[in-house]
Parts: C-alpha cells; structure tokens; sequence
C-alpha cells in the first residue's frame, strides 16, 4: 500500500528541490500577508534559493516598517519559477495579477494558509485551519525543514500574529500562539514597538472617514452595520479603498453580535467586511456569498449597487445571529 506523504513532507521536499522560487500573498495585503511572505522568504533565502516576492502594488504604507518590506515587489511579468508558494490567500481571485502569473509560470504550487475557507488550489496544500495566522504555520515549517530562524524573519511572523489576532485578543488565540510569540520574542522581535506601529496607530484620513460613514450606522437584534461609499472615500484624502478598522470596532459595541461594514467599489462592485463575536460564525455567511475567512473575521466581494448588497446580505447575516450560540457571545 503506497504511503501518503504529508503536506509538511511534501512542502518540504518542494522547497528543498526548487532553485527559483515565487513567494507571493493576497491583495490588500495585512500583517499576516506581508510577515508570512517575509518571513518565508527569509526562510528560503538563507537556504540559497533565489527568491522572488511579490504582492499585487506591493506592501502597503503602514507595514514599511517591517524589515524586508522593501524587497517585495509590486508586480511581475517576467520569470520562470520551480516554485511558487502563496501564503495566506484563500482562493485564486485572492492572490491577484501577481498570483496568476505565478500559476502559469510555477512548475509547483504550495497554498500554505490558515482559512477554513480556502479552495485548495495548489499542488501542495498545506491549509492549517485551527492555525491563528499563516505566520504560525510559516513559523512550523520553518522549523520542519530546519532552517535556522533570523531576527528579520522572527520580525516579520510577529508582526502576522499580532496582527491577525488583534494583540492575541481573539478568541482562536490559544497557549500555542502565545509559545510562538515568545519564542519570536527570543530571537529578538520587539513586541511592544510592533503592536505600537499595527494596532496603536492610525492616520487622520480614517478619523475622517469614521466621521462620514458614522451616520449611516444602524443596530437591530444583534447587527450592527454601516456604509461607506466612493465619495467617502474621496472626502476622506483616502487612496485606498479602506474601512479604517471600523468594522472591529463595531463589532465591539456591546448589543452587536455581527458587524458588517458595505464598501462601494468602482464598477458597480461592493466589498463586504464581516466581524462578529465568539458563537457566531461569519465565515459561512461570506461563503455563501463567494467569499471567504474565519469564523469571526471574513469578507467578499459583490456585484451590483450599495442597496442591493444591504437587500442580500442583511437578511442572511441575521440567519447567522438567530443560529449562534448567544451563551458564548
């Protein structure tokens, strides 16, 4: 009987085999994006791979800090790959132009991420659900192929946990994130400098768009949701289409089960951001509608106009709430 050889192994023996590899992650890259994509490709690049990374216009502003951040590119046209790995996206749409290229340019594929919702699209997929953060699946194998763990790259899968756990705040934050915390503590991965530059700053430009999109706020049995559209954006001195955290923070208020937040895109499109509290499950709710996440934390993306989105969404999101678990919420 043949043995069926683990997705560790598997990833394992891909990276030791590959010369050239594209490391890449989703578009609107987060902490978790950019400090799994760094930390992965510090990884290999200390094994003497030659490592290309790339995210979709590169890494945002607010994440320069990261060491390394000045090595991932913005875009690719040109290149063949032995490997190429996707960190932290669930499904193709979410790895973007960059992501396609490397599909049709990559002799292998690793998916290596952490959503329930991820569409096992490599060849080798290496999907750790009950994981926190892609940085801690990074941070194992890393350790599962024996490659010695730099400062840089400690840094960097930092930054992806406190990020992706909202400063080890979450509920799916357990003993096991807070050993790798310390351990990338150890190799020198400031804590406190980073939750200041992740979750203890903000630009004025958000202040000013929660000005515009906080009057259009309602709450009722349990959903609190709000709207922010192209003008508000604009209004704002914003470049990116941003909900400036909002969502976590109504998710926050104390009668709110879910939060939703609507986002007006070009061309007739709405991005949808879902939160919720523990007991309720958002991540089968952005399923439905073609998108993807965790169980507290997911989004998608959808045609038509801002009421129509609202008309679609608002009625499932409340089938959500009258199926949770209120005693954990």
């Amino acid at each position: 009987m043949r043995t069926i050889e683990s997705p560790w192994q598997a990833a394992a023996d891909a990276m030791e085999a590959a010369r050239t590899i594209l490391a890449i992650s989703h578009i609107a890259p987060d902490g978790d994006a950019v400090g799994s994509l760094l930390g992965i490709s510090d990884a290999m690049r200390a094994l003497g791979k030659d490592v290309t990374a790339v995210i979709d216009d590169g890494a945002p502003p607010g994440l320069k800090f990261v060491p390394g951040s000045g090595t991932i590119l913005s875009s690719i046209e040109a290149g063949e790959f032995d490997l190429m790995i996707a960190v932290d996206s669930s499904d193709i749409e979410r790895i973007g132009v960059a992501g396609a290229y490397g599909m049709a340019h990559s002799k292998k594929i690793i998916n290596l991420d952490h959503h329930p919702t991820n569409t096992r699209y490599g060849d080798i997929n290496l999907v750790v659900s009950h994981a926190v953060a892609a940085a801690e699946i990074v941070f194992d194998l890393i350790n599962y192929i024996g490659c010695p763990l730099t400062e840089a790259a400690a840094y960097a899968l930092l930054t992806g946990l406190v990020t992706d756990t909202l400063g080890f705040r979450i509920s799916a934050t357990k003993e096991r994130t807070l050993e790798i915390a310390q351990a990338l503590m150890q190799k020198g991965a400031p804590l406190a400098q980073i939750m200041a530059r992740t979750l203890n700053r903000r630009p004025y430009q958000e202040v000013n768009l929660w000005k515009l999109a906080l009057p259009s706020v309602e709450l009722r049995a349990g959903l609190i949701h709000a709207t922010i559209t192209r003008e508000n954006i604009a209004q704002a001195g914003l470049h990116a289409m941003t909900d400036g955290d909002l969502v976590n923070h109504l998710v926050n208020v104390d009668q709110a089960k879910i939060s939703i937040i609507f986002k007006e895109l070009p061309d007739e499109q709405v991005e949808v951001g879902f939160r919720s509290k523990p007991g309720y499950d958002v991540a089968s709710l952005a399923a439905q509608l073609g998108g993807g996440g965790h169980r507290q934390a997911s989004g998608c993306t959808m045609d038509g106009t801002l009421a129509q989105a609202r008309g679609t969404v608002l009625p499932l999101a409340h089938q959500v709430i009258s199926a949770g678990d209120s005693g954990l919420a």
